[in-house]
């Protein structure tokens, strides 16, 4: 279920075994009246303490602390008593920023950055991230938030090796808040031999998308990198969006499709946008483009999906009941509409259905 919204801030639990952090994020949590902090927690054993005994809306939880680290103590709340979570991600290393992925995955909201620098330049950059991050908080779909599986690592003996190729068939996905648990499961549930390739933008900042690529690479059938500028775009690949970059696909100079990344200023607040990406697949492959939205807030994709439709292509959105926020398929629903509304795991068979369809010859599916 859905956090209700009211006049009443929603209450907070900070979790940090920084006490120096701790008092730094509930100044700023306590800084809005949508928020109040009703307790702090040193680590995840007092942490689950307090939430049986506070029982906050939503919960501020370090990524990594001694004891219980912040993924174990994610694992305990989503099982024994779920409710929004944020992560707070120093991600100074490579351990941080995959144990942050994994969070998200497990059904964490969002993740904040910690302040790395001198507190007075990072401070109004932190706070307003983590207003953001519990803004979409107190909109989190808590049914569709369910503690996932293990990853499901892919033997790479077992993959068939195909010869690359230019792509006349492209996928665009557009991901934000719940997207890497998201992802997760799409990704990995395409096939192999797909003929398409698959081109995803997933709202993150600079420094997680190349270990979240790596992260899908290891899951999935088909490989999966972080993009680069001026690659040839090939089927049967997926091109993760760099964060902090848009990213298009463009006809170069030489006849071939490659990818295209730039720093141009943020859509709809974002950058990498899904909407600049799926205006240039609605040019390129026209009839031969399938869009993708999936959970987020805000608005982002609904009108590159719209644009991938009216150029004769075809269009999937995550349902409701599964989103873990409905703001931007419910947005793509209403400016794009849709071939085929599906819960998560029905996102990649309906990819699957819709293209081998159009192989076929039919208009839909």
């Amino acid at each position: 279920m859905a956090i209700v919204s009211s006049r009443s801030p929603a209450t907070v639990l900070v979790v940090d075994d920084s006490a120096f952090m701790r008092r730094l994020i509930a100044q700023i949590v306590d800084d809005s009246p949508d928020f109040r902090v009703v307790g702090t927690a040193r680590n995840g054993q007092d942490a689950l303490r307090q939430i049986h005994a506070l029982d906050p809306q939503i919960v501020t939880l370090d990524v990594e602390m001694p004891e219980l680290d912040g993924m174990q103590t994610l694992g305990y709340i989503m099982s024994e008593t779920p409710r929004a979570v944020v992560m707070l991600s120093a991600a100074s290393t490579q351990g941080g920023v995959d144990l942050t992925l994994r969070c998200l995955e497990l059904g964490a909201v969002d993740f904040v950055r910690k302040p790395s620098g001198p507190i007075s330049l990072d401070l109004a950059l932190v706070s307003e991230a983590l207003f953001a991050a519990l803004h979409a908080a107190t909109q989190v779909n808590l049914t569709g938030v369910q503690l996932l599986a293990r990853p499901r690592f892919v033997d790479a003996a077992r993959v068939p090796q195909v010869m690359p190729q230019d792509t006349t068939v492209a996928v665009a996905i557009a991901a934000s808040t719940g997207g890497p648990r998201a992802l997760a499961e799409v990704i990995p549930g395409l096939p192999a031999d797909l003929n398409a390739a698959v081109l995803v933008v997933q709202h993150m900042p600079a420094g997680f998308t190349r270990s979240l690529a790596a992260r899908l690479h290891l899951m999935s059938s088909l490989p999966v990198s972080e993009a680069e500028d001026g690659e040839r775009v090939q089927r049967n690949r997926v091109y993760l969006a760099p964060g902090g970059m848009h990213m298009r696909v463009v006809a170069a100079p030489d006849g071939v499709r490659r990818i295209a990344l730039d720093t141009s200023p943020a859509v709809w607040g974002v950058r990498p946008s899904a909407d600049p990406l799926f205006h240039s697949v609605a040019e390129l492959y026209g009839r031969a483009s399938l869009g993708v939205v999936l959970t987020g807030m805000g608005r982002d994709g609904a009108e590159g999906l719209r644009a991938i439709r009216q150029s004769g292509g075809l269009a999937v959105v995550q349902d409701r009941e599964t989103s873990t926020i409905y703001g931007m398929p419910a947005a793509a629903m209403l400016r794009a509409g849709a071939d085929r509304v599906a819960p998560l795991t029905g996102i990649a068979p309906a990819v699957v259905d819709l293209l081998a369809a159009r192989r076929a010859g039919g208009a839909s599916a």
